[in-house]
Parts: structure tokens; sequence; C-alpha cells
């Protein structure tokens, strides 16, 4: 287990830094990150850049998305096993089709049960994130100080809080925890936006989802699988099996499981491309800021925002370090991103032949990510500069500054609280235009 967690490390150091390779490239070298959303969290090997003169570390606001997971369905698991099992007892299922049939049940009875559950690989993910908040910022957590830590009320969420949380008070005793999960909070901690839903329901959107095309087809697939090319044709969906397998295969890295061989092994780099295009542009089009949803889905998380915000002045107005802490979702972690305009996260991709290469969403949603706010305050004159963090690596906002990657806090409040006051009347206009029926609110 070891072994495998040191690779999976070393795989994260290689891929996730920013490059210069194209997303094909990167999943010609690393299949695994065709899972998109399922990939491991990017363990950070980037220097901080030291803070201006006069300030230190006063207060972090965080939102991570839960750790590694089991698949959050036993037909994600089962689907695959009962087609390539009825192909075994009806004598087509090859040598090769057996051997990942036998994977595959291995593969199910390791997660039997424990659908959505997080795994070791996630809790491991928590307790880095949580030692390193500690060693990156110890003006803050090496002193007795309030933290307050909430999550939603998905058990996996809940866990990967109380790893952060277990390793932060195993590193400094005096730290003293408010936990939380609570539906009372969910208005903000995954909020669900009606009338932004309705864009899921248009026409653009639509005609969106067909923007990318296949390269590849099940062909090759299913020759290695099967010994009866008529059974393929007449007995079974050939590309709902391909996409199955891969899922299984992509899922197999967030386990605490250690595979006889490595199912990805059976597709090309172009066939894993595939499969991660199609995921990637639905994440893209239904939480990301694209033209064909007029780039309003980052919206979503204006409650989150302006808790944020609020929680943040109450934080500053302490006498005494402190940390907000929250748990949740990947749902909620890419528009937030975007709704924050960290890095390019907030641009549209002009071109969706683009979209892989500029919007990869295992660069921005991959297992345990996290967008970590870190406040300073001057020691003498009490100004206050705000860094922000994406997956641990400083980022940069739209707002005017003359010391990135800090931001005076006064300018980046005003900004943010323009950008939900503007959307305010957009809201109000979208639900004229886009009626939400009574059951939908």
């Amino acid at each position: 287990m070891k072994t495998r967690f040191a690779l999976l490390i070393a795989l994260c150091a290689i891929t996730f830094g920013l490059s210069a390779q194209n997303t094909l490239e990167e999943i010609r070298q690393h299949k695994e990150l065709a899972g998109g959303n399922m990939a491991v969290y990017p363990v950070p090997t980037e220097a901080l850049t030291p803070a201006p003169k006069g300030y230190q570390p006063f207060y972090l606001s965080h939102y991570a998305r839960h750790g590694s997971r089991y698949h959050t369905g036993e037909n994600s698991y089962k689907q695959p096993i009962e087609t390539l099992q009825k192909a075994k007892d009806n004598g087509v299922l090859s040598a090769e089709g057996e051997k990942i049939l036998a994977l595959l049940i291995q593969v199910y009875d390791a997660a039997k049960d424990r659908y959505g559950d997080l795994t070791k690989v996630g809790a491991l993910q928590h307790r880095g994130i949580g030692r390193r908040m500690y060693q990156n910022f110890p003006e803050i957590f090496t002193k007795e100080i309030d933290i307050d830590a909430r999550s939603t009320t998905v058990i996996r969420s809940i866990l990967s809080k109380v790893n952060e949380c277990m390793e932060l008070q195993s590193l400094n005793g005096k730290l003293h925890f408010t936990n939380e999960a609570s539906p009372h909070d969910m208005y903000y901690m995954n909020h669900s936006d009606p009338v932004l839903n309705q864009l899921m329901r248009t026409p653009e959107y639509s005609k969106a989802q067909s923007s990318i095309k296949r390269t590849t087809n099940p062909d090759r697939l299913m020759r290695i699988l099967f010994t009866s090319q008529d059974y393929v044709r007449w007995a079974l969906d050939a590309n709902a099996l391909m996409s199955q397998l891969l899922s299984v295969a992509t899922g197999i890295q967030d386990m605490d499981f250690t595979p006889d061989f490595n199912l990805l092994d059976y597709f090309t780099a172009e066939e894993c491309y595939d499969f991660f295009q199609s995921g990637n542009l639905y994440w893209y089009l239904a939480y990301g800021p694209a033209k064909e949803t007029r780039g309003l889905m980052p919206y979503r998380m204006a409650p989150l925002l302006q808790n944020i915000l609020d929680t943040a002045d109450e934080a500053l107005a302490l006498p005494k370090e402190s940390a907000t802490l929250r748990f949740g979702h990947d749902t909620v972690i890419m528009p937030l991103a975007c709704l924050l305009e960290l890095d390019h996260w907030g641009n549209p991709v002009n071109n969706m032949a683009d979209l892989a290469n500029v919007y990869p969403d295992y660069r921005l949603i991959p297992m345990a990510s996290n967008i970590q706010i870190v406040f300073y305050k001057h020691r003498k004159t009490g100004d206050i500069l705000v860094k922000f963090m994406l997956n641990e690596r400083e980022c940069t906002i739209p707002v005017q500054t003359d010391m990135a990657p800090y931001y005076h806090w006064n300018d980046v409040e005003q900004y943010y609280r323009a950008k939900l006051q503007k959307f305010e009347q957009t809201r109000v206009d979208l639900e004229k235009e886009l009626p939400v029926a009574a059951s939908a609110r």
C-alpha cells in the first residue's frame, strides 16, 4: 500500500504542475487523468511567495472537496460484470475478457456496500492538506485559536473534515474546533439554484452537448473481449460497455485496492481521451463560465461567496487569529473557482475544440480539491492583504495589485460584492425569462 501511495504522489507531482503539454499527451503519459474529477489529489511542490514585509497570516478561510471515494452507486461496478458474465455464459468471452471479468469482480467485492464512502486514500489526502496548512501558516495554526469546521451532511465530507481537523489537532493540541454538519448550512455549503438550472434546458445547452466528436469507437476493444463480433453487434451496447469499463478503470486510483494489473492498459490514449472529453464537457457547461450557459453557472455559488465575505469580515474584526474550514463537493469547488475568477478559470473558452486543453477538469476538481483564502494583517498599521490558493497553488484574480499574489482586501471585497449585487438583478430577469415550476423551487 505504501508503494502505491508513493506512485500516486509521483504521478501528481509530474502531471499537475503547469506545463506546455496538451491534455492528450498528459493522458498518454498518465491514463488515470482520463477520470477527470476522479483524479487523485495533486500534491503541491511549488514554494509559496513570502508575505510583504510587516504582514503575517491572521485568518484562513477554505472550502475543500471530500477526498478520494468509491463510485457512488453499485451499478458503476455491477453493470460491466453482468455484461461480461452473460457473454461468458454464452461461450463468447475471450481469455482476456475472462481476465478482466475476474478483476472487475475483485473491484466489486472491495467496493461492496461502500458506495460513495471516503477511502483511506481520501483520508490521507486531507491529513496531508491539514499538515501543510499548519506548516505553511504557523502564525495561525501554532497558536491557541478557534477553528470553525463545517461540512455538508454527506458522510464522505464529514469524514474528510474529521481527518483534516484530526491532523491539525495532532500538531497543536491547543486548537479549539467547532464541528457542524447540518441541513441548516446547506443553502450556502451545497447550493442548487433552480433558476440557473433552467439554463441546462435551453437549445444552446443541448447544441453544445454535441459539440465534441469522438475520434475512436469500441470495435478494437470488443475484438479483445469477445470471440464473436456477431454477438457484440446484436447482444450488447458496445459504447456503453466501453464507458463502464473506463469508469471502473479510472476509479481504481481512488480505492484501497491494489489490482493484479492495470485495467487502463487495455485502452489506447485516444480512447481514454474521448472518455475524458465527454465528462469534461459536462462539467464546463453545467458549472463553468461557458457562453452557452451565458457565463452564469458560477453564480450557483453566490450564497457561498456571500458567506465567505461576511465570515471574513467577522473574523478580521476579532483580536486573535482564527480559521474557517468548509468541506463539500466538486459541484461547489468548480463554480466557486470560476466565480472568484482564479487564474484563467473564470474565462469562457471561445473555441470548444480547445476545451480539453484550456479547461481540463482534473486540474481544477480532483479529489480533495480545495480553495484556501489566506488573510494577512500588518503588525503596525492593521492593513489587510489576501492571497488565493487553488489546490495549494497561488492564484491571480482580476483585481489590481502592486504585490501579486497578494491583494488589498478592501479592493477584493469591493470587487466581489459588486459582482454579487449585479447578479441579483440578472437572476430576477432570468427568472422572468425562464420561469421555474413551483415544485422545483
